[in-house]
Parts: structure tokens; sequence; C-alpha cells
């Protein structure tokens, strides 16, 4: 993925932004820059990493199978991101689900730091 912008739209180097928590092993910094990365997760179906960071009170509701089908299943187009506070952060992503028809996933999402790292929680849906 060298020299590709990266999915989550913030004009970077992929390298140089999701990259670094993608394939760098760096934490994200921030609840922010952790929902960027997870939106890069999916668009480059990277399973693990969205289990890796989903809280561990949150995890059994979630198989890599059915992210992986999910994230595999549509074409990420574009994340736009709303409003966001230290653990909380509103976006839209938008994506062409099977049938090649544009959708849009409105999330408000919830994110918990423990041992230095920002985790995801939950999020409401409309």
């Amino acid at each position: 993925m060298e020299n590709k912008i990266c999915f989550c739209d913030t004009g970077l180097l992929f390298e140089n932004c999701c990259g670094l928590y993608l394939q760098n092993n760096q934490k994200a910094p921030t609840a922010l820059a952790l929902m960027r990365s997870r939106y890069s997760a999916y668009a480059s179906h990277n399973a693990d990493y969205l289990l890796e960071t989903t809280h561990a009170s949150e995890r059994q509701f979630y198989s890599k199978e059915e992210i992986l089908k999910w994230a595999t299943s549509n074409k990420w187009q574009k994340l736009e991101i709303l409003s966001f506070t230290e653990n909380t952060v509103e976006f839209k992503a938008y994506f062409l689900d099977t049938n090649n028809q544009p959708q849009t996933h409105y999330e408000f999402s919830t994110f918990k730091i423990e041992n230095d790292a920002w985790y995801y929680v939950d999020g409401k849906f409309e």
C-alpha cells in the first residue's frame, strides 16, 4: 500500500496515517485515530485488527468470519467524521453494497482507553 492515499480520507499517505497502526503495530493515540484506522481496516479487510481493537468485554459479540464477510462484500467509498470528543466519534461511512447500490452507515461510537490503548466499545446506529 505504499504511496497510496489512506482510506480514512485524511489525504495523508496510508503509510503515514492508518498504516502506522494497521501495519507497524503502533497504538492509535486517540479515539478518533482509532476510529479512522478501524474504517481503514474494513476497507483493507483486516479483521484481525478490528477484533484486537474491540474492547475485551465486547469481543464475544463479533466473529472474524462475519467481520471479514461484511468488509469484503462492500466497496468502501469514504469516511465522513461528523463530530468527536475524547472518547466518542460520530461518523458516516459510505460504501457500495453487493448489488453496487450506494449505502451509508451512520454510527455514534464509544471508545475506552485501557493500559494506554484505545478500544472500540459500542455504537448507536441509524
